[in-house]
């Protein structure tokens, strides 16, 4: 790539795009470090995490299907942050999908199967299906218009 070309992909591309991208994979990356943990090393991560026994038997007695949502949430906004720093066009699908897993998540922990009351001092915890929900419709908007805008190849 000449240092023309590179100048004007630089220069189309606005600064918050690097800001959203870069934050975004931060923020997915832990939702990664934390499925991965989960997956692999389970109670032992959620004593470590402050789990309280009703926690910990919640999250294990979680049917197989909702592994489902949980990795096209995941690995979705994963893939959807890495898409965005390549301005890449498909991140707006990558973004769709970790939205569909992120509402199903919610709608199964808060609705369908509630999970047991957490300890006064992760009690602020209870909010985080609800933040994850609207961080993830949050940046599929973003690239959807980055998309629409032409920034998104």
């Amino acid at each position: 790539m000449t240092d023309t070309s590179m100048d004007s992909m630089t220069r189309s591309t606005p600064w918050h795009l690097w800001v959203v991208g870069v934050v975004s994979l931060l923020w997915n990356g832990f939702g990664a470090y934390d499925f991965i943990q989960t997956s692999t090393r389970g109670e032992a991560y959620f004593r470590e995490s402050g789990m309280t026994q009703p926690m910990i038997d919640y999250f294990n007695a979680m049917p197989a299907w909702m592994y489902g949502p949980w990795v096209l949430g995941v690995w979705g906004a994963v893939a959807g942050s890495l898409l965005l720093l390549l301005r890449n066009r498909f991140a707006v699908h990558a973004f769709a999908l970790s939205l569909v897993g992120a509402v199903i998540s919610l709608i199964y922990g808060q609705f369908i199967n509630k999970m047991p009351a957490l300890p006064s001092e992760m009690a602020m915890m209870a909010y985080m299906p609800y933040v994850i929900a609207v961080i993830a419709a949050f940046l599929l908007w973003y690239a959807w218009t980055m998309s629409k805008k032409g920034v998104l190849n």
